[in-house]
């Protein structure tokens, strides 16, 4: 019960810091209106939004067999499919862009909510095949935080500044976290379980430095 307690926390202080990420990455968007800058809001809102379920989730009992497993597993795998699509998307603008980018992100919303109402009107469904199925669903969200760090990396070798060379190390620490995440779903490891909470708390800390840094500095320069 001790370690349920605190496993709660962790998500509440997780879900917390992504809100507050949200708030921080919304401000390019409100400035410029621009629907480019809802990628990284939106893939952290959805974040934000699946920690907060899982605190919702552990007050539950049998949570494996609960609908409450699927619905924080979906936003969160949609969240760094949000983020690598907004990479993605970064790199290669065109006059086409933000039509295919519309178009893309319309879709994944589309599919996301679908997934969450199968859950939500046929939980017995679900539930038979979540311990299975998540291991996958861990293996995807490797590849496309494995896609962040090679983009996020990249970027920074053709402008190397200050802070993002930290970007990429975040996201290193994320894929680190669904790694840990992973060993758990299929040896049981506490040792990996803990560590994963701990690599995603660092990873948050980061993108919280990095966006406050960043927030800070464009506040000086406003003025000006």
């Amino acid at each position: 019960m001790y370690y349920d307690e605190i496993r709660i926390v962790i998500e509440v202080v997780s879900a917390l810091m992504c809100f507050v990420l949200v708030w921080f990455m919304a401000k390019p968007y409100n400035l410029t209106r621009e629907r480019r800058y809802l990628g990284l809001p939106l893939g952290f809102c959805f974040l934000g939004i699946s920690y907060a379920v899982s605190a919702a989730a552990f007050t539950v009992p049998n949570f494996y067999i609960s609908e409450l497993a699927w619905l924080q597993l979906l936003p969160r795998t949609f969240a760094f499919l949000f983020l690598a699509v907004t990479y993605y998307f970064s790199k290669k603008p065109s006059k086409n862009s933000p039509l295919i980018w519309d178009l893309t992100i319309s879709s994944l919303i589309f599919v996301l909510v679908t997934a969450i109402i199968y859950v939500i009107f046929f939980p017995q469904l679900g539930s038979t095949s979540y311990l299975s199925s998540s291991v996958f669903f861990r293996a995807f969200n490797l590849i496309c935080l494995f896609y962040i760090c090679i983009h996020t990396l990249s970027t920074h070798v053709k402008k190397p500044e200050p802070t993002t060379v930290v970007i990429p190390f975040g996201f290193i620490l994320l894929g680190m976290n669904q790694y840990s995440i992973m060993i758990f779903a299929l040896d049981r490891s506490y040792f990996a379980f803990w560590g994963a909470l701990v690599l995603r708390l660092a990873a948050l800390v980061i993108f919280l430095a990095v966006s406050y840094q960043t927030f800070r500095t464009s506040e000086e320069r406003g003025p000006k």
